[in-house]
């Protein structure tokens, strides 16, 4: 992680008012796949041994974002054991100590759970390469084997099956995406697009036109 400017844009987490949060990323459950904290350590200490604690007393299994509208925005942990977590110490003589920016995140942002065929993807929201990504991703989950000038049909046939699908809930700069393969479902359109001629073994061969991508 780098040691960035704290950033002007921040969200306070209503049970745990010493904390600000500058990016959050939520799935269809609203629970945490991603979160950018800043805080001093202690706080940022207490707040993790909270989330372990759970439904116990003084536990947080859920927690709410205050947004700038005066809403709040309801985040569920869920098993806390999934998250990952990586921090820095950002600046280190303020009025108000050390500050620390952590960022806490599901496991399969990083690695793909291969066992289930499904994984996570956190892109910038300005990225350039989010089709390349989400097709290296594709690539690394899948069991199947799949050809790169494939990239474009596939990844239009895995959104219009939801096998791959955006994320809904995002704050700051990062946006996430969900990869959920049904092996047996992919298995069987990829084997009706190869017979089609909508899938080529070669990428010089001519082939039927596929759905229009489109990763938003």
């Amino acid at each position: 992680m780098l040691n960035t400017p704290l950033p002007q844009k921040l969200f306070r987490i209503d049970e745990c008012p010493d904390l600000m949060v500058d990016g959050y990323v939520g799935d269809e459950q609203g629970s945490l796949t991603f979160m950018s904290i800043w805080a001093r350590d202690t706080a940022v200490q207490e707040f993790l041994a909270r989330l372990t604690l759970g439904q116990a007393p003084q536990g947080l299994d859920q927690f709410h974002l205050l947004t700038d509208q005066g809403g709040t925005i309801p985040v569920f942990v869920g098993n806390p054991d999934r998250l990952e977590k990586k921090s820095t110490r950002a600046f280190r003589r303020t009025l108000f100590g050390s500050m620390v920016n952590m960022w806490l995140y599901d496991s399969r942002c990083v690695q793909p759970d291969k066992a289930n065929a499904s994984a996570l993807a956190l892109l910038s929201r300005d990225s350039a390469h989010r089709i390349d990504r989400l097709w290296r991703l594709t690539r690394d989950t899948c069991p199947l084997p799949l050809l790169d000038h494939w990239r474009d049909p596939v990844l239009a046939l895995l959104q219009s099956q939801e096998m791959l699908s955006r994320l809904p809930m995002a704050l700051g700069p990062l946006e996430g995406h969900r990869l959920a393969l049904d092996v047996p479902a992919l298995s069987q359109s990829l084997g009706e697009m190869i017979r089609s001629g909508r899938l080529s073994t070669s990428p010089n061969e001519s082939a039927l036109s596929a759905p229009q991508l489109q990763v938003a």
